[in-house]
């Protein structure tokens, strides 16, 4: 048999290192988002078989107008358990400025955002503002104890097994995620990821 003539040995080569390009991108890329410090490392997702992170970036970085261009009405037709078992609408909290945070206690970014939200709630709370806290899969005696320890002074409510509620505002592929609605009930802002406290002040201040 006729060894391969140089030409063709070339174009195996070509296609080898092609192949190799190909199979190693993803790694590279990988390794620069993991390595950037940017918000969207810290963007956890919301259970083990939502493994594709989707970035932790806000709608409007800077703040912006009061509300978005095109804000849609938020879906608040749902009634929710809280800590006590009981059913709470979140249709209850029309009128005021929510800060809807979807989180868990098992989310290192979401404890992080935690302290702002009850202080935001001590400052706001007599103007109209209302924290409410989205447990995605915690039961209940686990969000006690976290907000014990927390000292959280906004109600949470238990989303363990209501997918239903996290499609509504979705989708969310990852926590924290948060959503801040107007008093006329339109989803204004939403951060998919950790966002600094002073970017929720001046955007629930412009709701006020």
């Amino acid at each position: 048999m006729d060894q391969p003539s140089s030409k063709l040995r070339l174009a195996a080569m070509a296609a080898t290192a092609i192949a190799l390009l190909a199979i190693s991108v993803p790694f590279i890329f990988q390794h620069d988002l993991e390595a950037e410090p940017a918000v969207d490392a810290s963007f956890a997702p919301v259970a083990s078989h939502d493994i594709e992170s989707v970035g932790g970036a806000s709608d409007d970085a800077q703040g912006g107008a009061a509300c978005m261009a095109d804000a849609k009405p938020a879906k608040l037709d749902f009634k929710i358990k809280n800590l006590e078992g009981e059913d709470v609408a979140l249709s209850s909290y029309k009128g005021k400025v929510i800060l809807l945070n979807f989180w868990a206690t098992w989310c290192g970014p979401c404890k992080a955002e935690v302290p702002a939200f009850v202080e935001l709630q001590n400052m706001y709370g007599k103007d109209g503002l209302i924290v409410v806290g989205y447990s995605v899969d915690d039961d209940a005696p686990k969000a006690r104890a976290f907000m014990n320890e927390y000292k959280i002074n906004y109600p949470v409510l238990l989303g363990l097994g209501r997918e239903d509620v996290q499609e509504a505002f979705g989708p969310i592929w990852g926590i924290p995620a948060s959503f801040i609605i107007s008093r006329e009930g339109k989803v204004c802002k939403k951060h998919l990821g950790i966002a600094p406290k002073a970017l929720f002040e001046k955007e629930i201040k412009a709701l006020l």
